[in-house]
């Protein structure tokens, strides 16, 4: 393989659809409860869950629909920001603020979000591959690290 190869990184849509797609599941969210809106991860297949979040410079709730996976009390999900550069605005205000409320099939709970660091880092990004054949490859297209962020349940 000759140093200027790289591997040829997976077909995204345009940002402004993967934008516009995650504001329709939002509305849908909104229009039916909570109905039609959310899936249950598996072990074969990550979910969707809702998750509130407060703004680091506003101080009001922001929703945002993300996709995760279980484990243990744990709920995990992806820093990806569609997979485009930078950290999305959900994860600026976590590390702002940590505490967030979380809305999936099978529960809703507080939580408290944090970082995954070295070898859990690398086991819950393990997981997340079993779900997404093309994880590495997203990953590698963008200067950004993209953090695991785990959501520990809290009291209250």
């Amino acid at each position: 393989m000759s140093e200027n190869h790289r591997p040829k990184r997976p077909w995204l849509p345009p940002r402004w659809f993967i934008r516009t797609a995650w504001a329709v599941h939002r509305g849908l969210y909104r229009a039916t409860g909570g109905r039609f809106a959310l899936q249950r991860a598996t072990p074969e297949r990550w979910g969707t869950m809702r998750l509130t979040v407060t703004g680091r410079r506003s101080g009001r709730e922001r929703p945002v629909i993300l996709a995760y996976r279980e484990d243990g009390p744990n709920l995990f999900t992806l820093a990806m920001n569609g997979w485009g550069e930078g950290h999305p605005a959900w994860w600026l205000n976590l590390q702002a603020n940590p505490d967030a409320h979380a809305v999936w099939p099978g529960g809703e709970r507080a939580v408290r979000a944090r970082a995954a660091e070295g070898a859990e880092h690398e086991r819950l990004w393990a997981l997340w591959r079993e779900t997404s054949k093309d994880l590495d490859a997203f990953a590698a297209g963008r200067s950004t690290p993209t953090a695991v962020v785990v959501l520990e349940p809290r009291a209250g």
